[in-house]
C-alpha cells in the first residue's frame, strides 16, 4: 500500500501479532478474516478521519492492510504462522530478502538446483516470484486530495482444490522422466545469427515440480497445472502529495506459482498535464490574467479555483502596479507534503491582457487618458530627421527577420550568453 514494505514496517522493533491487529482468533476463517478488514478499514481509513488524525491513521492504515495481505492469503498465513513477520522481513534473510544464500542466487539468476543449506538434494527455500509492473496516471488533482482506488485482477493461483500438488487427494506423482526429477532442463536458444546459447530452463513437461501425475489421477479443477486464475478485489491508497514516478506496492499480490512466494504488484505513477497548473517538486505554478486597468489601477477578485475547489482571492492596492512577466509568490499554497500540514508555494505568472485596437472611441477620450498617463519621454534630438513608412500589425512575424542573411544568429543559432535565463523574481503576497 502507497511504498510499505514489511522490511520498513511501522510497528517498529517489537513484532505486533497480526491476529490481534484485526481483533480475530488464529483459527479464524476467511470471511471473518475479510470482514474484519473492512471494519478495521473504516475505521482506520486516512479519508476517513480528521485532518490532525490523518498522520497516525495513514501508519494504522498500512499496519492493518499488511495484516489483511498476509492472513488472506494461505500460503502467507502458514508461512507466518511458522515463522512470524520474520519469514517477510529480507533484513532477517526471510524467503525472498536480498540476503540469501549462494543456492538462492543461483536457482534465481540460473534456475539450477542446488538444494538448501544441506546442499544437492537438501530442502529448498522457496524462489520469489517475478514483480509485475506497470504505469498508472494520475491527475494533479487526485495529487492533491489523495485517491483510493479498488479494482479487480485476475491472477493466478494455487489450485484450492489440490493445493498445488496437481493431482487427486492420495494419488502419487510420477518421477518426471524428461527432467529427471528435477524441475530443470537444458535447452539451446538462438540469440543471434549463427549464434546458439545453452541455457537452464523449467520443465514443460512438469512445470518444474520435478513430478507429474497421469491423466487419471489429475485434480479435475487445474488439470493437473497446480494453478488456476480468480479474480481478485484489489485496493492501492495515492498518498496526498505524491510525486510523478513514486510507486505503489502491493506486496505478494503477482501472479502465484508453486514452490514460489508471489511477487508484488508495482504500480509507478504517471502524472497527467494539467490545463492550469504546473507543478515542481512542492511547487505549483499558474497564470495570472489581468487587465490593462487591473494592473495599473490594482483589483481584488477570485483570481483561480485550486485543485481542491476552492477560490483563491487577491487584493492589489492602488499604487502596486503589475508588469508583464511579474510574479506573485502565495506561501503555502502550493502540493501538501506527505508528513504534516504544512504545503509548498503558488507562483502566479502575471500576464496583462492590453484592450484590442480602437477601444477608445472619441477624442475626449484619447485626451482624458493622455493627462491621466505619464508624460512621455522628451524628444531626441537628431541633426537630420526622416519620415519613415511602417508595416503595423501583431501578424507581423519577429522570426523573419534576419531569415536568409546567412547571419548564424538568425533561428537562435547562436546563444546569448549574455541572456539571463534564471527565473523571474516573484512578489510574496
Amino acid at each position: 500500500m502507497a511504498g510499505f514494505q514489511p522490511n520498513a514496517s511501522p510497528m517498529g522493533d517489537e513484532e505486533i501479532d497480526l491476529y490481534e491487529l484485526l481483533s480475530i482468533e488464529k483459527d479464524a476463517s476467511q470471511d471473518q478474516v475479510k470482514k474484519a478488514y473492512r471494519k478495521a478499514a473504516l475505521k482506520y481509513h486516512p479519508d476517513k478521519v480528521p485532518e490532525e488524525q490523518r498522520q497516525e491513521s495513514e501508519v494504522k492504515f498500512k499496519e492493518i492492510t499488511q495484516a489483511y495481505e498476509i492472513l488472506s492469503d494461505d500460503q502467507k498465513r502458514h508461512l507466518y504462522d511458522a515463522h512470524g513477520m520474520a519469514a517477510f522481513d529480507s533484513s532477517r534473510g526471510g524467503p525472498g530478502g536480498p540476503e540469501v544464500d549462494l543456492n538462492d542466487i543461483l536457482s534465481q539468476m540460473f534456475g539450477f538446483n542446488t538444494g538448501g543449506p544441506g546442499g544437492p538434494g537438501g530442502p529448498r527455500r522457496p524462489r520469489r516470484g517475478l514483480d509485475e509492473e506497470q504505469e498508472y496516471k494520475v491527475t494533479l488533482e487526485e495529487l492533491y486530495k489523495g485517491k483510493t482506488v479498488k479494482f479487480a485482477a485476475n491472477k493466478q493461483v494455487l489450485c484450492g482444490q489440490c493445493k498445488g500438488s496437481g493431482g487427486k487427494e492420495k494419488a502419487k506423482p510420477t518421477s518426471c522422466e524428461r527432467c529427471k526429477g528435477n524441475g530443470m532442463v537444458e535447452a539451446i536458444r538462438q540469440i543471434g545469427p549463427g549464434m546458439m546459447r545453452r541455457e537452464t530452463v523449467l520443465c514443460d513437461h512438469c512445470q518444474g515440480s520435478g513430478n507429474f501425475f497421469k491423466e487419471k489421477d489429475r485434480c479435475k479443477k487445474c488439470k493437473g497445472k497446480r494453478t488456476v486464475q480468480e479474480k481478485k478485489a484489489l485496493e492501492i491508497y495515492i498518498p496526498r502529495g505524491s510525486m510523478q514516478g513514486e510507486r505503489i506496492v502491493l506486496e505478494g499480490e503477482a501472479d502465484q506459482y508453486p514452490a514460489q512466494i508471489p511477487g508484488d504488484i508495482v504500480f509507478t505513477l504517471t502524472e497527467e498535464p494539467h490545463d492550469i497548473f504546473s507543478r515542481l517538486g512542492n511547487d505549483l505554478s499558474a497564470e495570472l490574467k489581468v487587465t490593462l486597468a487591473e494592473s495599473l489601477t490594482g483589483f481584488s477578485r477570485v483570481v483561480l479555483k485550486h485543485l481542491d475547489g476552492r477560490g483563491i482571492s487577491i487584493e492589489r492596492l492602488r499604487g502596486n502596479i503589475l508588469r508583464p512577466g511579474d510574479c506573485i509568490k502565495i506561501e503555502g499554497e502550493g502540493m501538501p507534503m506527505k508528513r504534516g500540514e504544512t504545503k509548498g508555494d503558488l507562483y502566479l505568472l502575471v500576464n496583462v491582457e492590453f484592450p484590442e485596437d480602437g477601444w477608445l472611441k472619441d477624442d475626449a477620450a484619447y485626451e482624458a487618458l493622455n493627462k491621466m498617463l505619464p508624460s512621455p519621454a522628451a524628444p531626441i534630438e537628431a541633426d537630420e530627421v526622416d519620415e519613415v513608412e511602417y508595416e503595423d500589425g501583431a501578424d507581423i512575424e519577429k522570426a523573419s527577420m534576419g531569415e536568409n542573411s546567412g547571419d548564424p544568429r538568425f533561428a537562435n543559432e547562436w546563444e546569448d550568453e549574455d541572456v539571463d535565463d534564471g527565473q523571474a523574481q516573484c512578489q510574496t503576497q
